[in-house]
């Protein structure tokens, strides 16, 4: 029986777009003049230490600050950097210049979910933080009160099964009673290699392949096509 949902923002509760379209360009375009306001900040300082830890050779800061855009445009997955984008974020929303679409049935769900007893846990690329900014400053308002917990890339890539097992001891679910839904079939291997059931998000027109998973063309859908499915 689930007990637990385990997703992702991007591409199941926001549209995928909103992080390539709005986020990514945000943080590319205010990186500098982010880093130049905020150099004395520790918080900063620490982050950028890390960041300049992982480039793994002597750059200036000029060169580093281009390194770091580089790698946001390859959409690496540094958590150091996601950290940093998140902070960048954060100014963005406070001052009003966007808010985190929702998809109106993921957002049904969340209430549902709620309603029922099911936790939801959401693990992405994107520093805690920066989750909890998007659920704040939702275009629906504030839905941190709809999710228990945000899980980033301190508990492991999100295509390695020790961080789904990580997860499901620190949210103190056995495996067999998460579900993991989400629309990247890599992640759902290895949410199913640590033995939690899975879902494959393929909204209308979304024609990728969804690798054995149980497919689902909406959230609510998701625990019907898993009950339904052999496991994977």
């Amino acid at each position: 029986m689930t007990q637990a949902i385990l997703t992702d923002i991007e591409g199941v509760l926001c549209p995928a777009t909103f992080v390539r379209q709005v986020l990514t360009p945000y943080s590319l375009q205010h990186l500098p003049d982010f880093l130049e306001a905020h150099r004395e900040d520790p918080q900063v300082r620490r982050l950028l230490a890390d960041v300049r830890a992982y480039a793994g050779s002597a750059l200036d800061e000029t060169a580093l600050v281009e390194r770091m855009r580089a790698w946001i445009e390859a959409e690496q997955q540094i958590t150091p950097l996601k950290a940093l984008q998140g902070l960048i974020w954060e100014a963005g929303y406070r001052r009003g210049d966007f808010q985190a679409p929702v998809e109106e049935d993921a957002l049904q769900c969340l209430k549902s979910w709620r309603d029922r007893g099911i936790l939801v846990y959401l693990f992405s690329t994107s520093s805690v933080h920066a989750q909890e900014l998007c659920l704040a400053h939702s275009a629906a308002g504030d839905l941190r009160p709809l999710v228990a917990r945000c899980f980033d890339t301190r508990m492991g890539g999100k295509r390695q099964t020790a961080a789904y097992k990580g997860i499901a001891a620190e949210t103190g679910h056995p495996p067999a009673q998460i579900l993991c839904l989400g629309d990247r079939v890599a992640e759902l291997d290895a949410a199913a290699a640590a033995g939690m059931h899975t879902c494959c998000l393929r909204r209308p027109g979304d024609t990728r392949d969804h690798g054995g998973h149980p497919v689902a063309a909406a959230p609510q859908q998701a625990q019907a096509a898993a009950a339904g499915a052999a496991p994977h």
